[in-house]
C-alpha cells in the first residue's frame, strides 16, 4: 500500500518538534508537505497553520496530518472544526495511546502537545501511528458512521 502524504501545521510552541519530525518522516520515506509556521514566531496564531494542514488532509482519505503545539488540545479543536477530520492528542509519553486513536478512531490527525513529549518519544508514537490501520470491527465502523451522519447533518 502507498505511503499517505502526511502535512505538517504548528505554532511557535511546537516549531522546533515539528521541524525534528519533518526530517524524520522524510527519512522514513514520507512525502511531507509543511503548512507553517515557516519561522519561530511567538505571536503566531495556531488557528492559521493548523486549518492549512487540516482542509489539506480533509481533500483526500489517504493524507494523514501531524499537528503541534504546545498542549495539542487547541490544535485538535481547531482540526476538528473541518468535515472530515478527526483528529486526536498526544501529549504523553505512552506511544501506545497514538496507536488506539488509529485502530479505534481511524484518526486522520495527530496532534502532539510539544511541552508534554520528548522528541523520542514523538518519534516512537509518530512511527507506530502511521503503521497503524483503522481496525474495522464492527463497533468501531458503526461509531464512525454515527460521527460521518452528524458531520452531514452540521455542514449541509
Amino acid at each position: 500500500m502507498a505511503k499517505p502524504k502526511i502535512f505538517l501545521g504548528t505554532d511557535h510552541a511546537g516549531f522546533e518538534l515539528k521541524e525534528e519530525v519533518k526530517s524524520y518522516l522524510r527519512k522514513l520515506g514520507y512525502e511531507v508537505e509543511d503548512r507553517g509556521a515557516f519561522k519561530l514566531d511567538p505571536e503566531d496564531d495556531y488557528l492559521d497553520f493548523i486549518s492549512a494542514a487540516a482542509m489539506e488532509v480533509a481533500k483526500n482519505p489517504l493524507n494523514k496530518g501531524i499537528i503541534f503545539g504546545g498542549s495539542g488540545q487547541g490544535e485538535a479543536i481547531v482540526a476538528n472544526k473541518i468535515k472530515g477530520i478527526r483528529a486526536a492528542v498526544f501529549n504523553s509519553d505512552n506511544p501506545e495511546i497514538a496507536k488506539l486513536s488509529r485502530l479505534h478512531n481511524d484518526a486522520n490527525i495527530l496532534s502532539i502537545g510539544a511541552r508534554f513529549v520528548s522528541k523520542e518519544t514523538v518519534f516512537k508514537a509518530v512511527k507506530l501511528w502511521l503503521d497503524t490501520d483503522f481496525s474495522s470491527e464492527p463497533r468501531h465502523k458503526r461509531r464512525l458512521k454515527k460521527i460521518e451522519d452528524l458531520e452531514k447533518k452540521l455542514f449541509r
